[in-house]
């Protein structure tokens, strides 16, 4: 899943965006509102946790001019200001959350999948399931066929997504978008790379059953063999 960060406070930025990572989600940041604007309208996001005091355009302004344009991305509010009127305003805004700083991390997270869950309309599964492999999306445990395998976060985020998208044909682009940061250079083989990886780990010594294929020209489906 992929997420916007908008927030001007490096040290903030980069203790969310890091914790974030390591969840497996693909994180942007940007640290001004105007910024936050522009990639809100023009990206795939599944969510944006924003700051309410920002350069160029502040958090409120933005949130209101995303949800003026009939923009429906789910957003949490980050701010200082903890009074209940300033709930109250960043709601009645738009925002679906709001989180008062200081907070810890763990808080931050669950607010993320609850909101996420909420936004998909259906219960969030705890664990998806292709054949004889399955992941825990709590413990973040993979196994097949009995046998425990162990990811790298990348990895591990690269798996649940085509997973999710199980019997979907995803290309590279859509790849990068919801597993690796915007900024990733589209020609690198990074993909490719973790690709082959994933390959070795879920595929390799599990006999001729393979569940990654490759569609060539297309992109890549997980699914059981015809």
């Amino acid at each position: 899943m992929r997420l916007l960060l908008v927030e001007d406070d490096e040290k903030t930025a980069s203790f969310i965006a890091k914790g974030l990572r390591q969840a497996g989600y693909a994180v942007d940041h940007v640290n001004d509102g105007e910024s936050g604007l522009q990639m809100a309208l023009s990206e795939p996001y599944d969510l944006a946790i924003v700051d309410l005091m920002l350069p160029k355009l502040d958090g409120l302004t933005l949130i209101r001019e995303l949800r003026r344009q009939k923009h429906t991305l789910p957003m949490i509010v980050l701010s200082a200001r903890g009074s209940t009127a300033d709930r109250v305003k960043g709601l009645e805004t738009g925002s679906d959350d709001y989180l008062t700083k200081p907070f810890a991390f763990s808080e931050l997270l669950a607010r993320v999948q609850a909101l996420m869950r909420r936004a998909s309309g259906v219960a969030e599964p705890t664990s998806l399931t292709v054949g004889t492999l399955t992941i825990n999306l709590l413990t973040r445990q993979v196994v097949r066929s009995g046998t425990k395998i162990d990811l790298q976060p990348r990895e591990f985020a690269l798996l649940e997504y085509l997973m999710r998208n199980t019997g979907r044909v995803v290309s590279k682009t859509m790849i990068m978008e919801h597993v690796w940061d915007y900024n990733f250079d589209p020609q690198t083989n990074v993909v490719e790379a973790c690709m082959c990886r994933l390959r070795d780990k879920i595929d390799k010594g599990f006999g001729a059953a393979k569940l990654i294929h490759t569609i060539r020209g297309v992109g890549y489906v997980i699914r059981e063999a015809a």
